[in-house]
């Protein structure tokens, strides 16, 4: 979190959010009304948000990470919008993505272009995924992958690798990072394109896969901005 995210958590009346995520910022949480509700409930918490809103409360609807990266900020803006309140006032409060702070725990992998992709396909076609991870392994952009695997979805990511394998050599570094940044909670492991599907992975781990420059130095995984040394 950023301290102006705490801010407006002190300045809230509304918590609004997902319960895990409630979970997380329930040690930041004082005075305020919890307003939290399952998965799959993202535009439910939006309108009970937005009605909150309306009555002229101050509301805080929270995401992990940033808002605006797979997050709840687009959903509210879409909701203002279909109920006609934009005139509301509202503040999208950016966090730390997941691809960001698993960067910092495994060293430098991000340095040069990257390209964030979620294999979740809920929302997304796995057509439109496949083509997505083809085009960015063809323009060898560095990968950082979301929602990499799940109990009932667990193929999706032996695919991306059999396809980035078709690019990138077998010994390209990749991370895997569980719950960045969550304290003790946090996982960091090194390895390789060839490997690690072989390693434990689910919904909390973050997965960065090196392009065709990423390089281990010592504990790290760092991709080269191109400055001579």
């Amino acid at each position: 979190m950023t301290s102006r995210v705490q801010s407006v958590l002190n300045e809230a009346e509304y918590i609004v959010g997902y319960k895990t995520y409630i979970d997380l910022i329930r040690n930041f949480l004082t005075h305020q009304q919890v307003v939290a509700t399952g998965m799959r409930q993202e535009i439910d918490r939006c309108r009970e948000a937005i009605r909150l809103a309306g009555e002229g409360h101050r509301v805080a609807v929270v995401s992990s990470g940033d808002a605006g990266v797979y997050g709840m900020a687009g959903i509210i803006i879409e909701c203002l919008e279909q109920e006609g309140l934009l005139e509301l006032p509202l503040e999208i409060v950016p966090g730390v993505t997941a691809a960001s702070a698993a960067a910092s725990m495994l060293g430098a992998p991000l340095m040069h272009d990257f390209a964030v992709i979620s294999l979740s396909d809920l929302l997304t076609p796995w057509e439109v995924i496949e083509k997505r991870v083809r085009l960015a392994a063809e323009g060898d952009f560095i990968l950082a992958i979301y929602n990499p695997k799940s109990l009932g979805r667990t193929q999706h990511i032996e695919t991306v690798r059999e396809l980035l394998l078709t690019y990138r050599h077998p010994y390209t570094p990749v991370g895997l990072v569980r719950e960045a940044l969550r304290g003790e909670e946090s996982n960091v492991q090194i390895t390789n394109l060839a490997d690690f599907t072989n390693y434990p992975i689910d919904m909390l781990t973050t997965v960065i896969v090196g392009n065709s420059q990423t390089r281990i130095v010592g504990s790290y995984m760092v991709t080269p901005r191109g400055y001579k040394l």
